[in-house]
Order: structure tokens, then C-alpha cells, then sequence
């Protein structure tokens, strides 16, 4: 029976391997781990085989199973190792992990690994520290054996074992090449893993890794593979999900010079050619006939949301029960006031820098694959090209690159920018380039679903909420998103239903339930997942609440924190850092507060609207956050920062509409993201507590909406309740 945890010893080095509880790493799983890195471990030492490696000259190579999208996982998951390890920093390495879920996958998602949500240092936290612990008590035991004195004596600097009572000092390298393993890692009990007054790295504002590359231009994405003899590959796909090509006219794109192939496949037609150029104009030179069958033809975006509210307003219609307190529909009758209101999320789009793009080369016989992506799932990426060929997972050799931003789009079961590459290259046996444009990136999303939020609320005579029902219709995103979480889970839709649960309020009596939607429309997660729209609607609630009822809309918060003191503190220092109580005149100053997932998050947003136009203007944005230990502060503010402006796109500008289920928009421009004038000012404060770790990459996203919504009613009068807040929009609640 193998180990839980597995330790191995060669000639020149000590490696170390750990496993996840309940798992065993297999030697063909070993020896994937070693073979796919794209850094090998140098100066003598092996391998890396599952999370570490020790050289003799020092360098310690340690693994990292997350992925780098901008967000810093890079540095953050290998950073929590070396701090419980105490090693020196400046001779760790960072390899990436082999894409194998039994040694590598995310505790935060059932043993998946997949990149998203904020749950990488969540996810991994304790698994990390743990295994750190160990690697730093055998190399105490191995000096306490080697100097013959008990091991209580000891202690460690970064990579050294000191004997303090005889000032001896041994390098971790100098232990690595004469250690003796045990043959059962040694356990590692909660309380003797670090305290936070202890660390040495954590929460010092350690450089990230990959941000040197980034600015002397030497980092790789997939879009700067080059091999030899590659070819270039674009796809027309159909205008919707599920329609495939009858009948094509290809004369005019074989006429166009550097045209190598036309392939035709079930979801659309594939050129491959010998310039991306060349590519793009044969497949914009297509004549393509698409039976129409597909469920999504018809959808029209304008017409959905009444149907929507109808759905969601029914009450003899039963929802899919997502989280429930007591009996919100009794408790909303026995109440001595109830209010009801509707919200409306538009379909939205990722919109990340690098649009998808990805590299394969297939072996003649189509029996083996070697590809180059960027993909939030590195063992979903190698599954889809496995089942693409009909061949093992074993066959496929992924080399995992930088991604220029993930936001949810490349993290789908079936990557299918992934299988486009592989699917063209063993249509020509040589390697080939899909690149989708911009355009194509737009026209051929997955998107955050149209959502209608009905939500009706119970006040006691004493003006406590009492009761709170929150009915969402939309499209379902886990199900098609990634089906097998989806079936897993219970057929639960987390991924749109997230963050309209409101455990953290003080509320007795709750039912937040969806209503799916069957339109055929691509959905996936987006930036801040369900809690983006469903935080917008219950925020916004509760703020129109606080005013219809004549209550205080700070105060209301409070009231509802009242048993959980992190949620208030955030509150009160956000209310202090904005002098939310001074007035500005011509201007509006909202509030709003969310827990996402542990984070808590208050935020004051002070705003003005052009009565002619309808224009909205943010002029500062004050947020306070909550998110447990910041292991990168610097960074954490960072991603806060960059969280709050997607989440003022996805408030005022951004969305996607769709006539007969095609999208309309075509590039960035008539999307709509924020240009640098629309951005206030951002003023931040981080309240790292010494608690575990909760994210923070995504996690403010959801409460600008709600913010913005609340400053706009204190400077206009006016409730603004469907995202984005066009200024036709404004002009409409202005009246």
C-alpha cells in the first residue's frame, strides 16, 4: 500500500514528494511530473518528482500546480512552501506542475486542478504549509542525527539548521546529499505549522516571479510559439452553439496565396495556411450554409428579459433551491412590511488581453500530441485533446504558458481553442498555430448569462428583516460550463447561483432559488462568478430597503453584522476612510458590503450624472477588504484594484446582445470596456487579519454595481436597476 505521503533520496539530492489525503501517486504519474517541466532542476539535483527538490549547491526547486494569468499564483503557492520550509527565497526555482490531478489538483475544487475563483490560496493553503513543515523537520532530524543532539536544540534561519548551544550551522544543500529519509513523512500538527508573527516571507511583499519577464519582454505566451514548419489555423465557427455546416463554397479562399488547407468540421470550417494573414482572409472569404436546428436561433437578448421576470415573478412556479433559513414564504406573510423589487444583468463577455489562441503538434499516426496553451485547467486541457485523438491522457504533453488573462474563458471542459489546434494539425501532420481574433474571440464567446433577479423582503415591527426571497432566471453556467462538476455537485448551479446566498446577514428566514432558462446560449463563469450579479441585486435591495423603510443604510449593515465583527470593520473603516457622512454637493456617495466566500468587502463610491446625457461619472471609490492573511499585500492591492475597474465595465459599459442567437458586438469598441478617463480614483485599505486565507483576485468585482447603484440614487433620485447603467438607461429612471 502506498503512503500518503511518498519521499525519495537519489545521489545527488533530496526530493520530496506529497500527496494529497486519500491519494497515491502512481510511477507513471512520477515520471509525467519529471517529463513534462519546462525547467529541469539543475546543479545535480533530480528531477523534480512531486513538489520539491533540494540540490546540494542550495537551489531548491519547488512546484508550483497553479497557474499564471496575471494574478500572482505563480509566486503565491510556492511562496507558503518556502515560509513553512524557512528557505532562502533567493535560491528557489519555480517549476510547473505536471498536469496530473491525483498529485497536483486544488483541494478547493474536489481535487481538480483548475485555476479560478480566487481559490488558489485557499485552496492549496494548508496543503502547501504542511508540506513545507516536513521538508524543514527532516532536514532538522538529519542535523540533530548528523551532530548527535536532540532535535528540541535546534532551529532554522532561511535554508540552514542551527545548533545555537554550539553556534554549528548546516545548509540545507550540505544536509540534501548525506540525509536519511524515514520511510513515513514525519506529521505535522496545526499548531506547529508557523504563526503569523513568525513569517519571513508571507505578507512582506515578495516580488512576483514573472514580473521581470513581462516588462524586458523575455515572457512567453502560447501566441509567441514558434516551431519548425508550423502552420497558422483559424476557424469559422457557427453563428451559434450547435450548428454545424451544410453545405460550403470555399473557391474564394483557395484562391488566396499561402492557403495550404480547408478542412471541414463538425462545428465549422478550419483553414490552415502558411501565414496567419492568410489564414484570417480565407476564412473570412467562406461561403458557409449552417443548418439552423440549434436550439439558440430565435434568442433575442431584447425580448429575454420580460420573459425572464415573467418566470421569476411566478410564485406557483417552484425554483431550484439553492440556499435556505427557516421559512422565508411563511415569515414574508406574518410580516408587518414587505417590499419587493427586480433587478437585470445583461449577458457580459471576458474580455481578456490575449485573445485565445494555442499550438499543437500531432504525430503522424495521430497517436501521440504535444501542445502549447494557456488554460486555467491543465489537466482539462490535456483530457479534451486526448479525447479529440481517442488516445490516453499519457499521449498528450502539455506546455503550460503564461495566459494573458483567464477571467472564466479558459477554463471550460472542452477548451475548444485547445482541440482547434490539434484537430488542424493532424489534418496536415505538422504543427500548427490557431489563433482566434479579436473579432472571433467576441462572436464566438461564452458569456456571463442574462439574468432577472425577483426579490421580495419581510420586516418586523421593529424594522428588522425577517424574511428574504431571491428567485433568479437564467441560463444554467455549471452545466455547460464543466458537466462533470455539474453532475458531481448535485446538478447544482454554482456558478450562476453563488453570493445570493446571505449567510453572513443576521436574517432568520431565507430561500434564494433559480429558475433556469433554456436558450441554447454559450455560458460560462466570468469574473466574480454568480456573486457579480447576485450581489448587485441584493445589495441594491437592501439599499432601496434602507430608504423606503427610512433606515440608516450603514446602520441597516451593521444591524444585520451584528455577529460578525470582521464584516463591521471593514464597514466602519471604510466609512472613516470616505468621511461618508460629509456632504458633497452635485454629487452622491453609495454604499455597499459583501462577504464573498470569507473576504469581507465594504466599498463607498461617490458619483455624479449628467442630467442631459445620462452619463454616470465615478469620481473615487473607496474600498476596505478583509480577505484573512494577505500572503502578497502589494499584490493583493493590486488585484483589488484591477477587480474594482472590470467590475465598473461590467456596471456601466459592458455587454453582449444577441439577435436570432448571434451576437452583435464585434470587437472591443462597440463592447464597451473602460478607457483610462472613465477610472477614479482608487483609494484602498487592507485589513490583514490572522486568519486563513479567503482570496481576493476577484472578490471586489461584485460590489461596485451595488455601489455605484447607491451613489447614483443619492445624487440623482433615480434607481438604476439593470447593469450596464447606459446613459439611456439613466435618462429612463430619471424620468
Amino acid at each position: 500500500m502506498t503512503t500518503r505521503r511518498e519521499f525519495m533520496v537519489g545521489v545527488s539530492g533530496l526530493t520530496f514528494g506529497i500527496l494529497l489525503e486519500g491519494c497515491a501517486a502512481t510511477p507513471e504519474a512520477r515520471e509525467r511530473s519529471g517529463a513534462s517541466l519546462a525547467q529541469t532542476p539543475a546543479g545535480g539535483a533530480r528531477a523534480v518528482n512531486a513538489w520539491a527538490s533540494l540540490s546540494p549547491d542550495g537551489t531548491i526547486w519547488i512546484v508550483n500546480p497553479a497557474v499564471e494569468m496575471g494574478q500572482g499564483s505563480q509566486t503565491a503557492i510556492p511562496l507558503i512552501i518556502a515560509e513553512e520550509m524557512d528557505a532562502d527565497w533567493s535560491r528557489v526555482v519555480i517549476v510547473p506542475a505536471a498536469p496530473d490531478d491525483k498529485v497536483y489538483g486544488n483541494p478547493g475544487f474536489r481535487g481538480l486542478m483548475y485555476t479560478a475563483g480566487s481559490a488558489t490560496v485557499t485552496g492549496y493553503w494548508d496543503v502547501a504549509r504542511t508540506f513545507g513543515a516536513q521538508v524543514r523537520r527532516v532536514m532538522m532530524e538529519n542535523a540533530a542525527r548528523l551532530w548527535n543532539v536532540p532535535l528540541a536544540e535546534l532551529s532554522t534561519e532561511p535554508s540552514t539548521v542551527v545548533h545555537a548551544k554550539s553556534g554549528r550551522r548546516l545548509g540545507y544543500g550540505e544536509i540534501a546529499a548525506v540525509a536519511q529519509l524515514p520511510a513515513v513523512a514525519p506529521a505535522i500538527k496545526p499548531e506547529e505549522l508557523k504563526q503569523p508573527g513568525q513569517y519571513r516571507l508571507i505578507g512582506k511583499d515578495v516580488m512576483r516571479v514573472e514580473l521581470p519577464s513581462k516588462v524586458d519582454g523575455r515572457a512567453q505566451y502560447s501566441i509567441d510559439v514558434q516551431l519548425p514548419g508550423m502552420l497558422y489555423g483559424a476557424v469559422l465557427r457557427g453563428p451559434v452553439e450547435g450548428s454545424a455546416p451544410l453545405a460550403i463554397d470555399d473557391s474564394r479562399s483557395r484562391a488566396i496565396p499561402g492557403v495550404v488547407s480547408i478542412v471541414r468540421m463538425p462545428f465549422g470550417v478550419g483553414v490552415i495556411a502558411e501565414t496567419p494573414w492568410a489564414a484570417f482572409g480565407a476564412k473570412d472569404a467562406l461561403g458557409v450554409t449552417w443548418d439552423r436546428r440549434a436550439r439558440a436561433f430565435g434568442h433575442d437578448s431584447a425580448r429575454a428579459p420580460a420573459l425572464y421576470s415573467a418566470a421569476a415573478r411566478d410564485l406557483t412556479r417552484p425554483g431550484k433551491p439553492w440556499d435556505s433559513a427557516g421559512d422565508a414564504p411563511a415569515a414574508m406573510q406574518k410580516a408587518a412590511k414587505t417590499y419587493e423589487s427586480e433587478y437585470i444583468c445583461d449577458y457580459t463577455y471576458h474580455a481578456q488581453m490575449e485573445p485565445l489562441n494555442s499550438v499543437a503538434s500531432v504525430s503522424a499516426a495521430g497517436d501521440a500530441c504535444e501542445i502549447w496553451c494557456g488554460t486555467q485547467s491543465q489537466t482539462m486541457a490535456v483530457a479534451a485533446v486526448a479525447k479529440a485523438l481517442g488516445i490516453a491522457p499519457e499521449k498528450v504533453k502539455l506546455n503550460l504558458m503564461l495566459l494573458g488573462g483567464g477571467f472564466g474563458r479558459r477554463g471550460h471542459r472542452d477548451e475548444e481553442f485547445v482541440v482547434d489546434s490539434v484537430l488542424l494539425s493532424k489534418e496536415v501532420k505538422r504543427p500548427v498555430k490557431v489563433l482566434w481574433t479579436r473579432e472571433d474571440d467576441v462572436k464566438n464567446g461564452r458569456f456571463r448569462p442574462l439574468s432577472v433577479h425577483y426579490l421580495r423582503a419581510g420586516l418586523d415591527g421593529a424594522g428588522r428583516i425577517v424574511a428574504w426571497q431571491h428567485r433568479v432566471a437564467c441560463d444554467e453556467i455549471t452545466a455547460f460550463q464543466d458537466p462533470v462538476r455539474y453532475k458531481g455537485g448535485g446538478e447544482r448551479d454554482f456558478l450562476a447561483m453563488a453570493g445570493s446566498e446571505l449567510r453572513t446577514y443576521d436574517i432568520p428566514n431565507r430561500l434564494s432559488e433559480q429558475l433556469p432558462q433554456q436558450t441554447g446560449i454559450r455560458t460560462s463563469s466570468l469574473r466574480g462568478i454568480g456573486f457579480g450579479p447576485n450581489k448587485f441585486a441584493t445589495e441594491a435591495f437592501l439599499d432601496e430597503i434602507a430608504v423606503r423603510h427610512g433606515l440608516d443604510r450603514v446602520d441597516l449593515r451593521l444591524q444585520l453584522l451584528k455577529d460578525t465583527p470582521r464584516g463591521q470593520a471593514v464597514v466602519r473603516e471604510v466609512v472613516a476612510m470616505s468621511e461618508y457622512r460629509r456632504a458633497r454637493p452635485g454629487r452622491g456617495l453609495g454604499f455597499s458590503f459583501i462577504d464573498y466566500s470569507g473576504t469581507m468587502l465594504a466599498a463607498v463610491a461617490e458619483a455624479s450624472v449628467d442630467r442631459k446625457s445620462g452619463k454616470i461619472t465615478v469620481h473615487d471609490f473607496w474600498l476596505a477588504l478583509d480577505p484573512g492573511i494577505a500572503v502578497q499585500p502589494d499584490n493583493v492591492l493590486a488585484q483589488t484594484e484591477s477587480s474594482i475597474i472590470y467590475g465598473l465595465g461590467l456596471s456601466l459599459t459592458e455587454r453582449i446582445s444577441f439577435k436570432d442567437g448571434a451576437v452583435q458586438e464585434r470587437n472591443l469598441r462597440d463592447y464597451g470596456v473602460p478607457r483610462l478617463e472613465d477610472i477614479p480614483e482608487l483609494h484602498l485599505k487592507l485589513l490583514s487579519t490572522p486568519n486563513r486565507p479567503t482570496g481576493a483576485g476577484q472578490m471586489a468585482t461584485p460590489i461596485v454595481a451595488p455601489v455605484i447603484a447607491s451613489a447614483v440614487y443619492a445624487a440623482s433620485g433615480a434607481r438604476v436597476r439593470h447593469t450596464p447603467f447606459l446613459p439611456e438607461r439613466v435618462l429612463t429612471a430619471l424620468g
